[in-house]
């Protein structure tokens, strides 16, 4: 079973290697990251990680038995509780539930580790699979999502409510 752990250095190569195999796959359903990205690939990485560092959000990828990257799953801390989800997954891993399993999970550190409260992600209308995945997640659709934040797609803001754990003494 794949684990979720948070994004560090040394997951550089993989999750390189991971955008690289599944490039036309996510293409299909979102925004080509554009040959910028893979060009400027160590740069971008590096401000990244400097991201999460200074708590503007929290990064994870998805590591297979073998050491592979099978999927990313991103928080941006975007207001005080709140943070937007964005994930994908790798072509091979799709349809068995990996997707669902790991936002899940995350909603739970979401809480649990971060302190966050709501959870908003965007899916385009033509990314069904990412549409399912978030009900499945306990995600509501609440609204159209602006075609900026999806690329130039239409799609549809999702929200999910998080439950913090009690406090200690509660």
């Amino acid at each position: 079973m794949p684990e979720l752990q948070p994004l560090r250095a040394e997951h550089a190569a993989p999750v390189l290697a991971f955008e690289v195999a599944n490039r036309a796959y996510f293409a299909a359903t979102i925004s080509d990251r554009g040959d910028a990205y893979f060009d400027r690939f160590a740069e971008q990485y590096r401000s990244l990680l400097a991201e999460q560092e200074a708590g503007l959000g929290a990064f994870h990828v998805l590591v297979a038995e073998d050491g592979s990257v099978v999927g990313r799953f991103n928080l941006g801390f975007v207001a005080d509780g709140i943070a937007e989800l964005g994930y994908r997954v790798a072509q091979k891993v799709t349809g068995r539930g990996v997707a669902t399993a790991t936002v899940r999970e995350l909603c739970g550190l979401a809480a649990a580790r971060h302190g966050l409260r709501t959870l908003m992600a965007a899916a385009a209308l033509a990314n069904t699979a990412s549409q399912r995945v978030l009900l499945k997640a306990g995600f509501v659709p609440i609204g159209p999502a602006d075609p900026t934040s999806l690329g130039g797609r239409q799609g549809t803001w999702y929200q999910r409510d998080l439950v913090l754990p009690p406090m200690d003494g509660a």
